[in-house]
């Protein structure tokens, strides 16, 4: 068993929404005024790393998942120079990062994360939305893309989608992504050698689909996603569906 280390605290935040944007009610804690759920199995733990320079933002988001049970925050950053100092040393299975971030943005930080951390899944936590940021996080290895706005409950389990092997992104986002593909310039997959069924399984993809979805609407086994994933990356010459999605998007290999 261990012990979140955190400072004793007389009261535990909440989350609620306020005009959008996440923000943090206060009420009364229990359990010795430590944050609820703060012990936890190593087994069962999923290991997160909250990066964003909004101190009430990230004192929020690291005591929801420190009070959900298999989740633990051990990493909280204000700048991504601290994170890639420190997040290596029991490094976590999922970073949430800000993109305007202090110093080094967190689109650049994913790039260099991915490069020295590959065991860490990135996934960008954000108010922007536009093409451009969308765009640049998938193609520096984010693993999803999700609004600041997202709802504790969804948020939780996007965390747990990305340690699973997954990949997500905010609603509003997907649109933009499918919009993206829509507007590039459309080549013949078939020059990168791709044939119709792992076509299909990347268009499911830049549609938001995660590997269950996307086997079910196609009729086969998760494992025969993973199967077509594989060969999807060794012809694309990519190692994640975040960049095959980018690559797709970019060289228009999807109609």
């Amino acid at each position: 068993m261990r012990v979140f280390k955190a400072r004793r605290l007389t009261r535990a935040y909440l989350f609620v929404r306020v005009s959008g944007l996440v923000a943090i009610e206060y009420t009364e804690a229990s359990n010795g005024g430590m944050p609820v759920g703060s012990v936890q199995s190593e087994a069962a733990v999923i290991g997160v790393a909250v990066i964003e320079d909004q101190h009430d933002t990230r004192e929020g988001i690291s005591l929801l998942i420190n009070r959900t049970a298999g989740f633990e925050c051990g990493h909280a950053y204000g700048s991504m120079e601290e994170a890639l100092e420190g997040i290596g040393v029991r490094a976590p299975r999922v970073a949430l990062i800000d993109i305007g971030l202090p110093g080094l943005h967190g689109i650049e930080g994913v790039r260099i994360l991915r490069e020295r951390h590959p065991s860490i899944a990135p996934v960008m936590l954000t108010v922007y939305k536009d093409d451009d940021r969308i765009f640049q996080a998938i193609c520096a290895g984010a693993c999803g893309y999700l609004l600041k706005k997202t709802a504790p409950a969804r948020l939780m389990e996007a965390i747990k989608e990305i340690a699973e092997g997954g990949a997500v992104m905010s609603p509003e986002v997907a649109i933009r992504v499918v919009d993206l593909f829509r507007k590039a310039p459309v080549h013949e997959a078939g020059w990168v050698g791709l044939s119709p069924q792992e076509v299909r399984l990347l268009k499911l993809f830049t549609e938001g689909h995660q590997n269950k979805t996307a086997a079910a609407e196609l009729g086969i086994s998760i494992h025969t996603v993973s199967f077509y994933l594989r060969s999807i990356y060794e012809k694309l010459h990519v190692h994640t569906r975040s960049e095959a999605v980018a690559r797709a998007l970019r060289d228009g290999l999807i109609r």
